[in-house]
């Protein structure tokens, strides 16, 4: 069975083409195709409060495109969701009408709980120890979404008007900071041993950079020196010189920040990178409904 998910988010729009079959009575899922399209909606809303007529049309250029791949692949099943940016956008009902209209493709804007609980779908937890606490951080272009699991269960989440594009654009609000740090110090107080779960584009590519391959986690540390690395290079340099994608070389700074920022404040010394995103717990969850309708 072949899913295709499509992650509208604040920076980047993505379709991820996944087929899945058993493997011992287990479900395996393999990453086939995953096509990235730059077009950073957040740079019009977090500044216009709308997104603009030229990233729109972009947007749906890049959807019809999408959705002719999707027709060629023989996905069993599709679904298209939006996070931040469409949330915020004054104009965001007009572009997913003409994202049907014009592109033949239904989206859907879910709220910060949802984009949580679809990242958490993909059952990391389950190659994890058991007995530890794991909080799940997922970092985007609008919103970081935090998930705090512990003895089988999720125990608390939330979404946080932090994000990479927003920071460049300078429209975090202290008290959102605030009230991150806030929430996290209530939610992980006596919970220890606590690890991390990092989800998201940046996070991955951080980890690439680490050169790690016998672990799959990036110590407090490690990720700080990666920060400070960056840091002491320009935007051009980052691009030239670590061969950074241009919509890349600038998010990834803020990225280690809120990172760093979260692990700092749950008194976090490690963050595993299984490399699944919001793309990927949507595939998880399509599987599941098929597996339910086939009962």
């Amino acid at each position: 069975m072949v899913f295709a998910a499509i992650d509208i988010g604040s920076n980047a729009i993505r379709l991820l083409f996944c087929r899945v079959f058993l493997v011992d009575g287990k479900p395996h899922f393999n990453k086939e195709e995953l096509i990235r399209m730059p077009i950073r909606l957040g740079e019009d809303v977090f500044t216009l409060g709308k997104i603009t007529t030229e990233k729109a049309d972009r947007l749906i250029t890049a959807l019809k495109g999408f959705s002719e791949l999707i027709k060629a692949y023989g996905v069993i099943s599709y679904r298209a969701v939006a996070t931040s940016a469409m949330r915020d956008a004054i104009n965001g009902a007009d572009i997913i009408s003409r994202a049907k209209n014009e592109a033949n493709i239904t989206v859907e804007i879910i709220d910060g709980k949802n984009e949580a609980a679809l990242v958490f779908s993909n059952h990391i937890e389950e190659i994890l120890n058991p007995k530890h606490a794991y909080l799940y951080i997922d970092v985007g272009g609008g919103s970081t979404e935090l998930t705090l699991y512990f003895d089988s269960k999720v125990i608390a989440a939330k979404s946080f008007n932090i994000g990479t594009v927003r920071m460049l654009l300078d429209k975090v609000d202290k008290a959102e900071w605030d009230e991150m740090k806030s929430w996290l110090k209530r939610n992980t107080v006596g919970i220890h041993p606590l690890s991390a779960i990092g989800s998201g584009g940046n996070i991955n590519k951080l980890f690439k950079m680490s050169g790690k391959k016998e672990t799959k986690h990036l110590s407090y540390d490690k990720l700080k020196s990666l920060y400070d690395m960056l840091c002491s290079y320009t935007y051009q340099e980052r691009i030239e010189r670590l061969d950074l994608k241009p919509d890349r070389a600038d998010v990834i700074v803020p990225a280690a920040k809120i990172f760093l920022s979260v692990m700092k404040n749950a008194d976090i010394e490690k963050v595993f990178v299984p490399q699944v995103g919001l793309s990927d717990g949507i595939v998880h969850e399509m599987y599941e409904r098929q597996l339910e309708k086939s009962k």
